[in-house]
Order: structure tokens, then sequence, then C-alpha cells
């Protein structure tokens, strides 16, 4: 099996499949909230490595922000203006009219964060909102 950061391109999984998407909205921000819960228990003695291979401990609740924060950059732009949820489409990049329009997708590039799948997501990668309010941006 090789790695396929969005789209797959066997049938194996399914073809094109939200569930199998590398950035998932439920399933991350699940993850976020179960991260913060365990440092309510076990506080800032419990340290893991953050980002894997790098040498770097956090405690569960930075772990936390470091994963709401890459979760919240794929909509916020970046210093060319532009915003990693829409991969290399030019019209909600750059008009004036689209530019600002932010669409929650299915699921999500595991590479560039690009959005994937249907773009009226609002139920559950709406979540966005709540890690954003959480982080103060």
């Amino acid at each position: 099996m090789n790695y396929e950061p969005a789209e797959s391109t066997t049938g194996v999984f399914g073809g094109n499949s939200n569930w199998r998407g590398p950035v998932w909205f439920p399933l991350n921000f699940l993850l976020v909230e179960a991260l913060q819960r365990f440092h309510y228990y076990f506080g800032d003695e419990l340290q893991v490595e953050c980002p894997s291979g790098s040498g770097r401990r956090m405690n569960l609740w930075q772990v936390a922000r470091e994963l709401s924060q890459r979760l919240t950059r794929i909509f916020l732009r970046r210093e060319d203006g532009t915003r990693p949820v829409y991969g290399g489409t030019t019209l909600f990049q750059s008009d004036p009219h689209w530019r600002d329009l932010i669409l929650f997708y299915e699921y999500f590039h595991g590479d560039n964060g690009a959005g994937i799948g249907a773009s009226h997501q609002t139920g559950w990668t709406a979540l966005v909102a709540k890690l954003l309010q959480q982080s103060g941006q």
C-alpha cells in the first residue's frame, strides 16, 4: 500500500471516500478534545514528542494546541494571501468577489490542505470555528 494524501487511487478503500481522507475534521476535532481532557487529568508532567521525530517534548495541552493550529491554518491566509483550503483554485484565491468566501469541504489533502469532496460540509468542518475561538485567532 502506498501513502495517498488525498483521493484513493485504488478501489481498496472505496475510491473517493471522506472516511479514508487523512485530514477529516470530526476525527481530528475529537482527538484535540481528548488530548485536552487527558491533560486535565495528567497535567504538565505527561509529555510526548511533538512533532514526531523532532525531539521536542510537549504536554498534552500543547499538543492539542499544535494540532488545532494546523487545522485552522487550512482556512487562514498565508503570507502570500492564499489559503491552503483552495489549493490551486485561482478564483477563490485572487478574485476580490470570492477571496473572502470560506468553503467547508468534506476532508482535506494530507500534504497541502486543499479541500476535497463536497464543499458544503458546514456540519462537521465548521468545528474549525471552535478551534479558532479556543486559540483566540
